[in-house]
């Protein structure tokens, strides 16, 4: 199995992606956890990054697809992966299949724009300990405070709706023509190299979302 998976910010993508690799057996790969493992190894590839990073740039397309084709080679990737915020372009995307990097599924979980807002929007945390409140689906005891301390909870600057509403612009404009291109592929003559697509409701619950995600990737998997 080796899987895209796609999602706006707060459509519980990185939940899913860690259920269906469990599922599956498949290692999660994100393109956050290879810099970081590659600056910490200190491979030539991870101090180019830390280089780049330090001086306050955007990493290289060149050098995250040099990273990726580094991971897919480790023993855990033999029967499969899943990919989790990578590629984010058609360059990206173009230069993945360039490298040979091959994707059997694109999986992409389609939530209202609206009800992402509420999600995020209505999000807060107790700050020392991490634990999460929703105002409408997990509110607290008491209004605004932390069940087991009292303390106030906070917002997150980046759950506050104009931050929300920006993210989720940044999301359409990269990843709208990204989704038209897989789907271009998807529909062409040569089905047995181009990945499939497949269109998920994200909203609802976790294990019914879980199990849309594996039934529909079990079917046409079983009718390649």
């Amino acid at each position: 199995m080796k899987i895209l998976l796609l999602g706006p910010p707060g459509s519980g993508k990185g939940t899913q992606a860690k259920l269906i690799s469990g599922q599956f057996g498949i290692p999660q790969i994100s393109t956050g956890d290879m810099l970081r493992a590659a600056v910490k190894a200190r491979t030539s590839l991870g101090l180019a990054a830390k280089k780049i990073m330090d001086a306050g740039e955007l990493v290289s397309d060149d050098i995250i697809l040099g990273l990726v084709k580094e991971r897919l080679t480790n023993q855990d990737c033999q029967h499969g992966y899943l990919l989790d915020g990578f590629p984010r372009t058609i360059a990206q995307a173009e230069g993945m299949r360039d490298a040979g990097i091959e994707i059997e599924f694109i999986v992409e979980l389609q939530v209202d724009d609206e009800d992402i807002i509420r999600r995020l929007g209505g999000r807060r945390i107790h700050e020392a300990s991490g634990r999460t409140y929703h105002v409408e689906f997990n509110p607290p005891k008491v209004k605004d405070l932390d069940d087991f301390t009292g303390e106030p909870l906070l917002q997150r600057a980046d759950d506050r709706e104009e931050t929300v509403r920006n993210r989720l612009q940044v999301y359409h404009r990269q990843t709208a023509p990204l989704i038209e291109f897989y789907s271009a592929l998807a529909a062409g003559k040569n089905q047995g190299s181009n990945p499939r697509h497949i269109r998920i409701q994200g909203s609802g619950e976790i294990g019914d979302i879980q199990q849309a995600i594996i039934r529909n990737i079990n079917t046409r998997h079983d009718g390649s």
